[in-house]
C-alpha cells in the first residue's frame, strides 16, 4: 500500500505542476493548454484515490479541507474544459478563464501546504 500511496502522491504533484507550469508559461498571452486540462484530471483522480487510501488505512482525513480543495478543483476543471473547448474551436480564451485555472491551482497548492 505504501508504494501505491507514493506513486499517487507523485502523480498528484505532477498534475499540479502541469496546471501551474502551463499557466506560468503562457502568463503574458493567457490560454489553457492541453497539459493543464490533463493535469486537472490527474489531480482529481489521484486526489480521490489518495483520500480513499487514507480512509482505508489508519490515516486521519480532514474532510473539511478535502471538501474545500475538491470544490476549488472542480472550478479549475470546468475553467480548463471551457478554455480547451475555445482553443479547439479557434476562439480566444478569455484572460479570466486562463487565470482562473492558474490562480486557483496556486490557491489549492497553498491550501495543501499550509492547512
Amino acid at each position: 500500500m505504501e508504494i501505491l500511496h507514493t506513486i499517487l502522491v507523485f502523480l498528484h504533484i505532477v498534475g499540479a505542476a502541469a496546471l501551474l507550469g502551463g499557466w506560468l508559461a503562457t502568463f503574458k498571452t493567457p490560454t489553457v493548454g492541453l497539459f493543464q486540462f490533463i493535469g486537472a484530471w490527474v489531480q482529481l483522480v489521484t486526489g480521490i484515490l489518495l483520500v480513499g487510501l487514507n480512509e482505508m488505512g489508519d490515516g486521519s482525513v480532514n474532510h473539511v479541507k478535502i471538501a474545500v480543495k475538491l470544490v476549488i478543483l472542480i472550478v479549475i476543471l470546468v475553467a480548463a474544459w471551457i478554455g480547451r473547448r475555445k482553443v479547439k474551436n479557434n476562439e480566444p480564451v478569455s484572460v479570466g478563464i486562463a487565470h482562473t485555472v492558474g490562480g486557483l491551482t496556486l490557491v489549492n497548492i497553498a491550501l495543501a501546504v499550509f492547512w
